[in-house]
């Protein structure tokens, strides 16, 4: 079990309230976790508390998508189906969900969990057993990637990650073409610095339907401090090689995230949509230039991003930064995009 904080900063959080803009804008949430640790609870309660669906505060949240997190593993059985424990768990909050007994909202209408592609073409029997567990519902996998020889949270130390280039491996590129037949897709989630082992897969799996998570992590702690125009202007080309790459599409949030670096959880109050578009603008910007809306999907990232933004602020945010888009380009990026890569609707 891999022990995530949770954010207890509901007061903080508080400081700062908006009223919720367009409210009846459909939106997929296209990337959250929940998981249930001693003393750490993020399930459908405290999910749809965040949310505000249910009680008819909060913006107008339709479906979502969860995303694997290395929660309820199985403690017995092969290793390679292990990591099944997490999609028979989430179905059952799905379920749950579907009932239509705690409000409108579908809370994993899609569920992408964890396989290792490092096992070659044996993560089929892993694949075909998170499907058989929830055969309406799984979309797919994330691979994390996240490597660095730095100090990039700040501890004096290396981050302890999976072994460099593992994308680059054949092995794993044996394992991505078990996704390719049976029509799943692939997250990937990396360090900054590993922008162009994506850029590589990618062009080498041109059938593999793969999503970017959080604009590839750009770190602004440790080594990378005060770094952030500098990191800015050598990610902007490596993401417009990214996208002319057509089988990947990229998620747009996970900026909050404490290893971003704008330590929001150390000021006094949390930031403002305002705020945020004052400092996060310009990726998401040059993401949709060079993506373009029918490849780009909100996500909220919750409760990772809780620690810097509430889930209101932050959709009020995404409001405001695509104001200026047709109704058919702010479709896709709330809903069309998200609906259409995780087959919402139609597994």
């Amino acid at each position: 079990m891999v022990a995530i904080p949770q954010p207890q900063n509901a007061d903080w959080l508080a400081k700062v309230r908006e009223d919720i803009l367009e409210p009846d804008l459909p939106i997929i949430d296209a990337h959250h976790h929940l998981w249930d640790q001693p003393g750490n609870r993020y399930v459908l309660d405290q999910f749809l508390t965040d949310l505000g669906t249910h009680n008819g505060t909060g913006h107008n949240i339709v479906a979502t998508v969860f995303a694997e997190c290395f929660e309820m593993y199985r403690t017995s059985g092969p290793e390679h189906l292990k990591p099944v424990g997490e999609t028979e768990f989430v179905n059952g909050i799905a379920a749950q969900s579907a009932s239509g007994r705690f409000g409108p909202t579908r809370v994993a209408a899609a569920i992408f969990s964890f396989a290792d592609l490092s096992l070659g073409s044996l993560v089929g029997e892993t694949l075909d057993a998170h499907k058989a567990h929830a055969p309406e519902r799984f979309a797919g996998i994330r691979f994390m990637t996240a490597h660095d020889d730095k100090d990039s949270f700040g501890t004096g130390q290396p981050w302890p990650g999976p072994a460099k280039g593992l994308l680059l491996e054949a092995k794993v590129q044996e394992g991505a073409r078990e996704l390719v037949k049976r029509g799943m897709t692939m997250d990937s989630f990396f360090f900054h610095p590993q922008m162009d082992d994506l850029i590589a897969f990618a062009r080498k799996l041109p059938d593999l339907e793969i999503v970017l998570d959080h604009f590839g992590a750009p770190l602004g702690m440790g080594t990378y401090k005060g770094k952030r125009q500098e990191i800015y202007e050598w990610w902007k080309p490596k993401m417009a090689a990214l996208a002319q790459c057509p089988n990947v599409h990229a998620k747009l949030g996970g900026l909050c995230m404490v290893p971003i670096g704008y330590e929001f959880e150390k000021q006094p109050t949390p930031p403002t949509s305002d705020d945020l578009i004052a400092l996060q603008q310009d990726w998401y910007r040059h993401t949709l230039d060079v993506f373009g809306p029918e490849r780009c999907m909100f996500e909220s990232n919750f409760p990772v991003d809780k620690f810097g933004v509430s889930y209101n602020v932050l959709w009020n945010f995404f409001k405001k930064l695509t104001k200026d888009l047709s109704k058919s380009e702010r479709a896709a990026l709330f809903h069309d995009t998200a609906a259409r890569f995780y087959r919402i609707g139609t597994i």
